[in-house]
């Protein structure tokens, strides 16, 4: 299914956003996250896989690969820790807290007395365990039950304590928020809603540094313009795309590329908040394989960015999402293999399938000059799970990269 956005404008980037997401607080936010034991201290690859590109008939595709962003799997370690260390010093001012510092556990013996709290999916939950502990503050975490005991066991391993609850995502994000309200916590959350939005948006700031990286690697690209025609990147509640595009579209105004929201069928709030001019709910069952994107709602302050900067709206079934796994993991002579998790391939997926129907694919340009961005945003956070739907472990899919590596060099 494709949605094309009636009120997607090619305009410059608008005060009114500049004024909540600008380039100059994601690069403040990367710079203190640069020395954070927890993160790379090198930019993730951006890899470009030739062979799929001639595939699919394009003139190319490079994945980001922040599956090697941290050992917590994913590029949420780039939104929670930000999130956590901003809302510190916005509550203790009077300390003069060090950015750097506090994520290196400096004044811990000030903080033990403070409590974060987030419901997840798994991924932001780890990130915000890990932060927390190396802050050196307390951790609570809400989790649905859908989330798996792998999920789980991953981050209590940072010292996070653990609440479950039988509803799904949306009615965790609830149950956090009223056990901040009784027990004096603090919520930080990497979805939006009413009178909470601050938070939210220091955690989609943080995902700039995604797309600082790709503009340092590709600028060098002879291209006018920004380096790629074509943005495929995953849903959720809009978080990521809204922290990447406003990125792209401060920089490059009415050059920014043209951006296709892609979604699973049965978690498709982003598409019926296209649909419906407005934030709103998801009509499916929001059970998903792809994990981190069984959102039921979308974050009204990502969609404040999203509403008229994303081109297309698509949604893709489950074993799209396995195809494409299994894909990135198989490599071929000139493309190297990745480990690509379940919510991590949803934007190469949705070009897949795409590619697939003539008409749509002309419907949103795509063409043999077409220069495709996609973003693999986990790896195998969930090894077993990984395992079962590739049929192959992702230390197998790591080993025969390295060893495609020794006779290649990344894009």
């Amino acid at each position: 299914m494709l949605f094309s956005n009636p009120h997607a404008t090619r305009e410059a980037y608008p005060e009114s956003l500049q004024h909540i997401m600008c380039i100059k607080q994601a690069d403040e936010s990367r710079r203190w996250l640069s020395t954070w034991n927890q993160l790379s201290a090198t930019a993730t690859p951006l890899w470009d896989l030739v062979d799929l590109a001639k595939q699919l008939n394009v003139g190319q595709i490079c994945v980001k690969d922040e599956s090697v962003r941290s050992p917590l799997g994913s590029f949420k370690a780039l939104g929670a820790p930000i999130a956590l260390v901003r809302l510190i010093l916005r509550l203790f001012p009077q300390k003069n807290f060090n950015p750097q510092a506090l994520l290196a556990g400096e004044y811990r013996d000030q903080l033990g007395s403070f409590t974060a709290i987030s419901a997840t999916d798994g991924n932001h939950g780890r990130a915000l365990a890990a932060a927390a502990q190396s802050v050196g503050c307390r951790c609570v975490i809400v989790l649905h039950a859908n989330v798996s005991v792998e999920r789980e066991q991953a981050i209590a391993a940072y010292g996070a304590e653990i609440v479950r609850i039988t509803g799904n995502y949306d009615e965790s994000v609830e149950r956090a928020a009223t056990l901040a309200r009784e027990n004096q916590w603090h919520v930080v959350s990497d979805t939006s809603y009413e009178g909470y939005e601050v938070i939210p948006r220091d955690v989609m700031q943080g995902y700039g540094t995604i797309a600082a990286e790709i503009i340092e690697v590709s600028e060098t690209s002879r291209h006018a313009g920004h380096p790629f025609t074509h943005l495929f990147v995953q849903g959720g509640v809009g978080g990521l795309a809204a922290g990447l595009v406003s990125y792209f579209w401060e920089r490059y105004g009415a050059d920014r590329p043209i951006v296709v929201m892609v979604e699973p069928v049965q978690a498709d709030c982003l598409y019926q908040s296209a649909l419906k001019g407005r934030a709103a709910h998801a009509t499916g069952s929001v059970d998903s394989v792809m994990a981190g994107l069984a959102c039921g709602e979308t974050s009204p302050l990502a969609w404040k960015f999203l509403s008229e900067s994303v081109d297309h709206f698509m949604l893709i079934n489950d074993s799209d999402a396995v195809g494409a796994m299994r894909l990135l993991a198989a490599g071929s002579g000139n493309d190297v293999p990745v480990v690509g998790g379940e919510s991590g391939v949803a934007g190469l997926a949705g070009l897949i399938n795409l590619v697939g129907v003539p008409a749509h694919a002309e419907k949103v340009g795509l063409n043999k000059n077409s220069r495709v961005l996609v973003i693999n945003t986990e790896g195998a956070t969930a090894p077993s799970v990984y395992e079962e739907l590739v049929g192959e472990s992702a230390e197998s899919v790591q080993q025969r990269q390295q060893a495609w590596l020794r006779i290649h060099k990344p894009c």
